[in-house]
């Protein structure tokens, strides 16, 4: 190191007086500069690892910034389609409340419109309520009158079918209709009707406790029943007959004597004509009965009857039955006759009431204004000085 690299010294110190060359050894002058060149090669070393060093930082940050921009430039670019996809719903949303807008408008507009037709509505609702209603009013008033002539026209024929025929299970049926019929009403003034016609109704059926289907099967057995009936014994009896009538009979019996004139046997002659006998009175009481003639029926059943007891064996069981069963038909058609016309009647009289409702209605109506007319007249005549005559 030379003098002129010596640095100067300091102010108020002494200077140090420089080493002189004889007194530096010789070693020491050459490792002098091979001290200096390796530090400065270290030195350079140095320096050449941090400008590598820097470089590579600075190309590492110019990578980074790069990544870094295409990043921000994709999320830019996202961004912006997000903003514009955003501005297109904003638009629709927008084309959507101005559609939405004139639709409510239209509403209104209707709305309005319909609030101005409501009262026209309302009127015409009213004239059809009036116009149903009279309607219903005129269906009703003509619905109850022909119920009411339906169920007089059947007591009528009831009626007359038991007066002239005699037939009670079809005068009967007639008042079921008439009964059901008049059901149909709804005015509850005809309830005494109803009654009434109940009251036959079951009078008629109790006249004729068994049906007629049944009593013409019973006939029909009985006269099938007779050619098997056995007759009375024809022997004489073994008590003679005493009294004058039997004497009487055995005078006359020697003095004349009965002989028919075909030869058959007299036992045979009477059987068959007692069984004839017997089936024309069946015959004929089946005819009655057909014809509804309760009195034809009845002396038709009584001969038959007697034929049985007189002319038939009544100890044999077929008699017996035939008997009880003779009995049975008796007893089912006499009858006490059925008195038929107060449900008529009655249904007569009211509707002859209601037909004179309407008409004692209108005078009410029309009588009080002449009534109020001549008492304001009655009152400014006899009032002239403001008191009551």
């Amino acid at each position: 190191m030379s003098t002129a690299d010596t640095p100067p010294a300091p102010d108020g110190a002494h200077p140090v007086p420089p080493a002189t060359p004889s007194a530096t050894p010789p070693g020491g002058a050459r490792r002098a500069p091979a001290q200096r060149s390796g530090g400065t090669l270290g030195l350079a070393l140095l320096l050449a690892l941090l400008a590598i060093l820097g470089a590579g930082y600075v190309g590492w940050r110019q990578w980074q910034s790069a990544g870094s921009d295409k990043a921000e430039a994709a999320s830019l670019m996202a961004l912006q389609q997000r903003i514009a996809a955003v501005e297109n719903s904003l638009q629709a949303s927008d084309r959507e409340r101005a559609d939405i807008a004139r639709q409510l408008a239209h509403v209104a507009q209707q709305d309005q419109d319909l609030g101005a037709q409501l009262p026209a509505l309302d009127q015409r609702m009213r004239s059809l309520e009036a116009a149903v209603a009279t309607l219903g009013e005129r269906t009703r008033s003509g619905r109850e009158p022909m119920l009411l002539d339906e169920t007089e026209s059947l007591l009528r024929m009831g009626m007359e079918r038991y007066r002239l025929f005699h037939d009670a299970q079809g005068a009967q049926r007639a008042y079921a209709l008439a009964e059901d019929t008049l059901e149909g009403v709804d005015d509850g003034s005809f309830s005494t009707v109803l009654q009434a016609i109940r009251a036959e109704r079951a009078a008629l059926l109790g006249s004729h406790p068994q049906g007629d289907t049944q009593m013409l099967a019973q006939l029909e057995n009985l006269r099938g029943s007779v050619p098997t009936m056995p007759l009375a014994p024809l022997e004489p009896s073994d008590h003679p007959q005493v009294g004058v009538w039997a004497r009487i009979g055995r005078v006359l019996g020697g003095l004349i004597h009965v002989q028919r004139d075909n030869g058959g046997p007299l036992a045979l002659q009477d059987a068959r004509f007692a069984r004839e006998l017997l089936a024309l009175d069946l015959a004929q009481a089946q005819a009655a009965l057909l014809a509804h003639d309760d009195t034809a029926c009845h002396a038709a059943l009584q001969r038959a009857a007697a034929s049985v007891d007189g002319q038939f064996d009544t100890t044999a069981p077929a008699v017996r039955q035939a008997q009880a069963q003779l009995q049975q038909l008796q007893a089912a058609v006499v009858g006490a006759p059925v008195r038929l016309g107060a449900a008529l009647s009655e249904l007569r009289n009211l509707r002859a009431v209601h037909a004179l409702r309407p008409a004692s209605a209108g005078s009410a109506a029309g009588a009080p204004p002449a009534v109020s007319a001549a008492t304001a007249g009655r009152r400014g005549a006899a009032r002239p000085d403001g008191s009551r005559a």
